[in-house]
Formats: C-alpha cells, sequence, structure tokens
C-alpha cells in the first residue's frame, strides 16, 4: 500500500484541482464499512468489486476536488499478486457483457442503474470505458451520470471516476495518461 500511495498525485501535480483537493486514503477497513446487499444482476456485482479494488492485495484510493465545480472525481489504484489483474480484468470484461443494468441499495436508499458502454482510451495494457446513469427524480436537476474508465497496466488496475449531475463529463485525459504511465514505471525491473 505504501508504494500506491507514492505513485498517487501530489499537491501541486494536478492543476484542475482545488488547493488541498487531491486527497490519498486508504479503503475503510471490513469492520468500519457500510454492508449494502448485492446488486441484482450478478455480473453487475462482479464488475463493481473489480472496479473498486475488493479482490487486489492492496488499494489506494484518491479523490480530485476540481476548480469550479462541485462534483468529484476520484480513482482507486489496485495492485494484484502476479497474473492476478489479468484474470481480474478478462472477469471484468465478462461482466460488462451482460451487465446493461442493475439496481441496489446505497447510501441515499434503493437506486436504478443503466451502464452505456464508450469507446476507451488506448492506454495501458487493457481498458474499458462506460457511464453509469442513475434518475434522480423529478426534484432534482437531473440524473446522476458518473464516467468510469477502468485501466490494466501489468499487475495493476486503476479506476478513474468523473461525476456529474445534470450533464456529463470526463475525467481529463492527461491525468490518466500521467497515472497509467507511473504504475506502468513503477512495475519495469
Amino acid at each position: 500500500m505504501a508504494q500506491l500511495k507514492t505513485l498517487t498525485f501530489k499537491e501541486g501535480e494536478v492543476p484542475q484541482a482545488s488547493e488541498g483537493g487531491i486527497a490519498v486514503q486508504e479503503p475503510e477497513r471490513k469492520s468500519d464499512q457500510r454492508s449494502f446487499p448485492p446488486v441484482s444482476v450478478p455480473a453487475c456485482q462482479t464488475m463493481l468489486d473489480i472496479r473498486s479494488g475488493k479482490r487486489a492485495s492492496a488499494v489506494v484510493l484518491q479523490v480530485f476536488n476540481w476548480k469550479g465545480d462541485i462534483w468529484p472525481g476520484g480513482s482507486t489504484l489496485a495492485a494484484y499478486e502476479d497474473g492476478k489483474a489479468r484474470q481480474a480484468f478478462v472477469q471484468l470484461k465478462q461482466a460488462l457483457g451482460s451487465c446493461r443494468s442493475y439496481e441496489g441499495q446505497g447510501w441515499v436508499g434503493n437506486f436504478k442503474t443503466t451502464l452505456k458502454t464508450e469507446q476507451a482510451p488506448q492506454i495501458g495494457d487493457e481498458a474499458v470505458r462506460f457511464r453509469e446513469i442513475i434518475p434522480m427524480g423529478p426534484e432534482q436537476p437531473g440524473d446522476r451520470n458518473e464516467q468510469i474508465t477502468v485501466v490494466r497496466t501489468g499487475n495493476t488496475i486503476v479506476t478513474f471516476r468523473m461525476l456529474n449531475v445534470g450533464g456529463s463529463s470526463s475525467f481529463p485525459p492527461d491525468l490518466i495518461n500521467k497515472q497509467v504511465g507511473r504504475l506502468r514505471n513503477a512495475q519495469r525491473p
């Protein structure tokens, strides 16, 4: 975990982020996590588990609070034992092949999510990109729209998330390239 933390962005490296707005965190201990039932579609639960690094041997989270934007972005860096990242990515792609929508329970109650695949960036060893859209109801300014980009490079999988409500946005490509490059370089012999 310590090595993953050294590969995250440091203060001043992300000009799009507010000062002090790129917090690095370790995942909550299992005993501190609130437990929710699995989502309605098993393939979608597999996708959620992999993109959040549940099966990884080490995970680090980074939150990005952008200048002039109330909606944050984030990244999850997950390191796997030799060969396990490749296996997880195969499972992720299979899960995305049959996960079109799912229902679940979260911090604000029940929700229904629809997935829409997008063109993945040509980066790392392999990558996927999709959007998760959750209708917010008539009292909200629009749907919750989160772009998810997942990239495997060697024995790591990094997930980038960019949230918006009532619109859509994308995680800055230059930051994706930098982060993936750092992960790749750290694995070179």
